[in-house]
């Protein structure tokens, strides 16, 4: 397979996003949405692959910035659509976006490892949105320990995206 231009996949979800750049859900909540995936993954093993794509298809296809029901299973359908044109990727792993992206806000936990890293590199970026991750809503045993951790060391919201890279991995 092809190497994927990820840059190229967060322009075109960026030009076809209907909300403003700025957005609590846009192109910089992508970015924080990769990095905590990229370091879930790192811990559990997750596929890195699947977690890059799923920071940025899983909330493109939002309507608003609050209650959005059909926005998962809208940006899975475009996972879909562009999967052969911006990206290719196994079916096993096109299986594994596509349910990460459609159930991302209505399950809380797959038992599929990849897929539950998919749902904690957002539930990590929840300060943004005003909340504290709680560890009993995370999905796999790292992501449960960071907000455990966030909550002992009394982070902040407006700290927490900073604080997690200062998170030492070892200790986890």
């Amino acid at each position: 397979m092809k190497d994927i231009d990820y840059e190229k996949i967060r322009g075109f979800v960026a030009e076809h996003n209907v909300l403003e750049p700025t957005s609590i859900h846009g192109p910089e909540h992508w970015k924080y949405v990769e990095r905590n995936g990229l370091l879930l993954a790192k811990l559990n093993g997750a596929d890195e692959t699947v977690v890059r794509l799923f920071a940025l298809f899983h909330d493109a296809m939002r309507f608003n910035d609050f209650y959005d029901e059909e926005h998962g299973p809208r940006g899975a359908e475009l996972a879909k659509k562009m999967r052969g044109k911006l990206y290719e990727v196994s079916d096993n792993q096109f299986e594994m976006l596509y349910a990460a992206c459609h159930c991302h806000t209505t399950h809380s936990r797959t038992g599929i490892l990849t897929i539950d890293t998919c749902f904690d590199a957002d539930r990590l970026d929840l300060p943004r949105a005003g909340y504290i991750p709680n560890p009993k809503k995370m999905a796999t045993s790292h992501g449960t320990k960071i907000a455990d951790l966030g909550l002992k060391n009394k982070v902040s919201l407006k700290d927490y995206r900073k604080w997690i890279d200062t998170i030492d991995l070892n200790s986890l």
